[in-house]
């Protein structure tokens, strides 16, 4: 079985709990870009509760655009606002200063695609989880229907679905986190809160959430 997954900035739990199940992951580069997606966003949470993080790109709702073509807009200075933000939120997590000085380049380097920015940080986040065994591959090409052995979550997970609803596969264990005791228990965010709150106990919570 292989699994096909949109790209994803930062993805949450669901999405990489993906990379445990399958022996091939297929990330889908021909599709029409989708606006408002994982894609370019993110959810951490914060001081203040959940915080959408988002990639700003070059789009035109009346054009259509691969999303391997997708540019990020180089404006707003987002890449300081979103350290920031991550800084802000995870100063205090017990992990986050063994792996800051691995994401800080991510927030220093100019990338001029999207989908380029999210895979090479996608590789970092799965050598940081240890998931090394697993194949992935691009498509050549948008196919709307996958082969019935297939799974299909390019669209499934989405930020604005209800994975409780669509994705009986994942089960959200619940894990330290920092604000825990603010907000209780916020399942489902960006791996970076998991990564940060739980270091390397990361891929038994993902292997747990199966």
């Amino acid at each position: 079985m292989s699994i096909f997954l949109s790209t994803a900035y930062l993805a949450p739990i669901e999405y990489y709990s993906k990379f445990l199940v399958s022996d091939k992951i297929y990330i889908e580069k021909h599709e029409n870009y989708q606006k408002q997606s994982y894609r370019n966003r993110c959810t951490i949470l914060s001081a203040n509760g959940k915080m959408p993080l988002s990639v700003p790109v070059v789009h035109s709702s009346a054009l259509k655009c691969l999303t391997r073509d997708i540019r990020i807009a180089d404006h707003g200075n987002w890449q300081h606002v979103h350290w920031n933000a991550l800084v802000s939120a995870y100063n205090s997590t017990p992990f986050f200063e063994y792996y800051q000085d691995d994401f800080r380049p991510f927030y220093e380097k100019k990338y001029d695609f999207l989908f380029d920015f999210n895979e090479e940080l996608q590789n970092l986040v799965l050598d940081l989880l240890d998931i090394d065994d697993v194949n992935i591959g691009y498509t050549d090409f948008y196919r709307k229907e996958l082969d019935g052995a297939d799974s299909d979550f390019r669209d499934t997970i989405h930020p604005k679905k209800d994975w409780q609803q669509l994705d009986n596969e994942f089960i959200s264990v619940p894990y330290y986190q920092v604000f825990e005791d603010r907000f209780g228990f916020t399942p489902n965010l960006s791996i970076a809160d998991l990564l940060f709150n739980m270091g390397n106990e990361s891929q038994i919570i993902l292997r747990q959430s199966i």
